[in-house]
């Protein structure tokens, strides 16, 4: 590793990004190994950090995130894009830790594929990492309705994983004819209400607590303004379906799995200011390269601010990080120029 990072800096020293660029083309097995070195220490210093840190529990969050390109990139292919529709792209898996806030690991894939696919396989890898360093630790999991199948739930029962994942029950008629038949539903807020029962999809094998959510939310108003006239709110519901091995109150199950929400909040810094949304070559190996280092130097930013400061928070219910972070702008607008003064 340190042969190659030698390398590297060495040529860049010398020559333009271009010819850096021609460098990474011309030597595809030079950057092959660099990119299976950093991957393999991405993990590794995630574990260090845990096996000091100790938790009692761990909460891990998938979720895929798109990096677009205008350029035909090899490994991309035009896939489920929101922002750039048609546009090519790679679609990579996340596992992110919530208690530090830092990516764990990532499966890197082609846009056109679907979120679960390679999911079942790379969950297990990142189990099995964990508990090797952290035997007794309990582990969680936090997934999108993407993820809702009979393999992944299955599989993350036999490994004891607790775990938490949305329920598209809009493609399920039986959930459908369970929430519109119910007359009862247990209030916890002015504005929330739930219930609860075990139920399984036709060709489920087991059965599993399945919390159906509630929430008024007010419904806009498509009629003409009067501003004279005092307009009344007009109360509708959202639902939401969750599924989980959990035994704990409602409440708390909702909190844990609503806290995966920041997870978006990690892929919006890895992108603004890593810049892991920027796809540079055309190479597969190059771009798996540099996604890499974006990942790696979000890490360090974290891992230096906990180097610094013990635990500033405990753990809560959402499974909120342990430290207040200082996003890597901030630290670059303040901390270093304070340094070189």
């Amino acid at each position: 590793m340190i042969r190659i990072s030698r390398a590297i800096t060495k040529y860049s020293a010398i020559a333009p990004p271009s010819k850096a660029f021609d460098f990474v083309i011309a030597h595809p097995r030079f950057f092959q190994l660099s990119r299976e070195q950093y991957h393999l220490r991405l993990p590794e210093r995630r574990l260090l950090r845990l096996r000091i840190l100790a938790p009692r529990r761990v909460t891990l969050d998938f979720d895929g995130s798109v990096q677009s390109t205008g350029r035909s990139a090899e490994g991309t292919a035009a896939g489920f894009n929101k922002q750039k529709k048609g546009a090519r792209s790679y679609y990579p898996l996340f596992c992110t830790a919530a208690q530090t806030g830092q990516v764990f690991d990532l499966l890197h894939r082609a846009g056109n594929v679907h979120d679960s696919n390679g999911a079942q396989a790379f969950i297990v890898a990142c189990i099995e990492r964990l508990r090797a360093v952290l035997p007794g630790v309990v582990i969680e999991a936090r997934l999108d309705s993407a993820f809702f199948s009979d393999a992944i739930v299955t599989c993350l029962q036999a490994h004891r994983i607790a775990f938490t994942i949305s329920v598209p029950f809009e493609r399920f008629v039986e959930l459908k004819g369970l929430i519109e038949a119910r007359r009862r539903w247990r209030r916890f807020s002015d504005t929330l209400a739930f219930f609860e029962t075990t139920w399984k999809p036709k060709s489920w094998e087991a059965r599993y607590r399945f919390l159906f959510i509630r929430q008024a939310v007010p419904r806009q108003h498509k009629g003409p303004v009067q501003l004279d006239l005092f307009i009344p709110h007009h109360l509708g519901y959202d639902f939401k379906v969750i599924v989980t091995n959990k035994r704990g109150r409602m409440q708390k199950v909702l909190a844990l799995h609503n806290g995966r929400g920041a997870q978006e909040g990690i892929f919006a810094e890895l992108k603004s200011q890593c810049q892991m949304d920027y796809v540079p070559l055309r190479t597969l190996v190059g771009n798996q390269l540099y996604i890499l280092a974006a990942i790696l130097a979000h890490n360090l930013t974290r891992e230096l601010q906990m180097d610094a400061a013990p635990p500033q928070w405990p753990t809560t219910e959402k499974r909120t990080p342990l430290w207040i972070f200082q996003e890597l702008d901030t630290i670059r607008r303040t901390l270093i120029p304070e340094l070189l003064t």
